[in-house]
């Protein structure tokens, strides 16, 4: 019984350590290199991480899993660009996340868009792929989703 309660434990905190290494970047310039260099489109997850409940189950029953994990590492590059109430924030993230914000119109959160970046010039533009938010079913589900949009615009 030990061994099995043991063999658990560590299938269990080996999936939570999968999930936890995702590289979640909070700079677009550094995230748009990474992207253009990988050639993977970036995930620009709109949220408001220390108060909005569907941000919270969004990353609860999505982001966080390990299937997300193994997806994300695969096909995106992911940008957090988050709207906090309580936490901190340096005044450069939160004119850049205010930026693009107003660039994809985001009205509600959480928000969770797709693009390819390009530069030109030093600048960096954006063409968008698509957008998503909170999808009920799990990651399979909203996997599902995030797939179509990918494959619509390669």
């Amino acid at each position: 019984m030990k061994k099995i309660f043991f063999a658990l434990l560590l299938i269990t905190s080996s999936i939570a350590v999968q999930a936890q290494e995702l590289k979640w970047e909070t700079d677009l310039k550094k995230a748009a290199d990474i992207s253009i260099k990988t050639k993977k489109p970036l995930l620009l997850f709109f949220t408001g991480s220390d108060w909005c409940g569907w941000c919270i189950r969004l990353q609860n029953e999505v982001l966080k899993t390990p299937d997300f994990a193994k997806w994300a590492k695969e096909n995106v590059v992911l940008v957090e660009l988050d709207f906090p109430r309580r936490t901190p924030q340096l005044p450069e993230i939160q004119q850049q996340n205010n930026e693009l914000q107003q660039v994809f119109g985001v009205r509600g959160y959480p928000t969770i868009w797709f693009a390819h970046p390009n530069k030109k010039d030093g600048k960096i533009n954006l063409d968008k792929l698509g957008s998503t938010g909170y999808v009920a079913g799990g990651p399979s589900k909203w996997l599902e989703g995030a797939n179509q949009i990918l494959a619509n615009k390669k």
